[in-house]
């Protein structure tokens, strides 16, 4: 039996320490170490090939790693009792297209051990929720794919689990379905349900989720609060009337230029730390007699943090 991890039962809803996942001679996942709080919403990005995929099945319980240790709802790894817990909504999932949207969820909730009097209480509940009350008595196979996506989504909500694990769960929804899925995690959220998320949608999780981890080659390269990794150098624009001697000399000890961009009208591209510094940059400007017409402050999005991990892991690989 695996030892217990300290704070496990009453701090942390999934931890991880070192789990690694061997293939033959290829590295799936590698020193996987991670903490998800009870009722947050937790993102797990990466690029194809990083380990999500092996990571989540791990957490479920469908294969053992082959080092390191964790626990999930404070039982270790592949614990029934933790497993009864969890919902769980794979990225490629196949249901039984012949059976109504309300036989499949019956269907499962007899798989989940639910009592008949609770299946009659939580299919009409599920499917209100996911927006497919006029479609419970059509086939599954009818369902375009969006609609599939919901009954997937629906499935892993129905024994009221205290760990939700979503795998790409907006993947084929059009915005609007994209913006009810937000509304159900925040739902969920608000209940106290513990959300594990995978999504490539980086515009997705940055609106729903409390912290992330970011994975490439098997790795975390990056976790944290969202706000927290996102509070980094701000890039600003400054568009001035005119750019006398010594004027990016003046900036430079403010802000890190970038770049210059004489025409129509001189425009400098930096980096500023915080806002603070932008105001005094513009105050020095000002007080240089310099003409601004602009100044466009922008803070970096996950995708831009993303981006940057992830090509800067590549190139110290190489």
């Amino acid at each position: 039996m695996q030892p217990r991890l300290p704070g496990s039962q009453s701090e942390w809803a999934i931890e991880t320490r070192g789990l690694r996942k061997v293939y033959g001679d290829r590295v799936a996942l590698e020193d996987l170490s991670i903490t998800v709080g009870h009722g947050e919403v937790f993102g797990f990005l990466g690029p194809n090939g990083a380990g999500k995929t092996t990571a989540v099945k791990i957490l479920v319980g469908l294969i053992r790693p082959t080092a390191g240790t964790g626990w999930v709802l404070g039982r270790p790894l592949g614990d029934y009792q933790a497993r009864r817990q969890i919902g769980y909504l794979p990225e490629l999932f196949r249901f039984h297209d012949w059976l109504t949207g309300e036989e499949l969820l019956d269907l499962h909730g007899q798989l989940y051990g639910l009592s008949r009097a609770e299946r009659r209480r939580r299919i009409p509940e599920v499917l209100e929720l996911v927006g497919l009350t006029e479609a419970a008595r059509r086939r599954v196979r009818t369902y375009s794919k969006g609609m599939q996506q919901r009954i997937g989504i629906a499935q892993a909500l129905l024994a009221e689990p205290r760990l939700v694990i979503l795998d790409e769960p907006t993947s084929a929804l059009d915005p609007l379905g994209r913006r009810d899925v937000r509304d159900l995690i925040r739902r969920l959220r608000g209940h106290g349900i513990t959300v594990f998320l995978n999504s490539h949608l980086l515009s997705e999780v940055e609106a729903v989720c409390d912290r992330i981890a970011i994975v490439n080659r098997g790795r975390v390269v990056a976790l944290g609060p969202m706000t927290t990794l996102l509070a980094g150098d701000l890039t600003v624009e400054f568009r001035l009337g005119s750019l006398p001697d010594g004027t990016l000399d003046a900036l430079a000890q403010l802000v890190q230029v970038e770049e210059l961009r004489p025409d129509p009208r001189p425009t400098i591209i930096a980096r500023a730390p915080d806002e603070e510094t932008i105001a005094r940059a513009v105050d020095l400007l000002v007080e240089s007699g310099i003409p601004v017409y602009g100044v466009i402050p922008e803070r970096h999005s996950l995708e831009d943090l993303f981006v940057r991990l992830v090509n800067d892991e590549s190139l110290e690989s190489r």
